[in-house]
């Protein structure tokens, strides 16, 4: 039996995965993403790591629920009805499934999140 122990996230190294936002979501730029993932539980439903973009702006739909912390830059997520929240280097927040709108890079951005997606979305 293998026994947990605590994954202390400023001391891992984990790999980068380059990759760009798909032109379909595309509305702003060709903006390049990194994304370096620290945990992945068993399950694949929680995990956390670190993600970075290039300026632009896409069009997202949340399926998952996302706490987010800003390490730098700045962006602003608009929602479907208009509201604009411009988030920075300090911010915390929340995106919460079923949330859909627009994510815009407007200084390069790194943010520290923790995913946990449902298997399950009728809960």
């Amino acid at each position: 039996m293998t026994v947990p122990h605590v994954i202390q996230l400023d001391t891992v190294d984990a790999p980068g995965i380059d990759s760009v936002v798909p032109e379909a979501k595309r509305i702003a730029g060709n903006p390049r993403q990194t994304v370096w993932m620290h945990y992945t539980d068993p399950s694949s439903q929680f995990f956390v790591g670190i993600w970075r973009s290039e300026p632009g702006k896409w069009a997202i739909s949340y399926t998952e629920e996302e706490f987010c912390h800003m390490l730098d830059g700045v962006s602003v997520i608009t929602s479907a009805a208009g509201e604009a929240v411009t988030v920075r280097a300090g911010d915390s927040f929340v995106m919460p499934r079923g949330f859909v709108g627009t994510w815009e890079v407007v200084e390069p951005t790194t943010k520290r999140f923790v995913v946990y997606e449902a298997t399950n979305h009728t809960a």
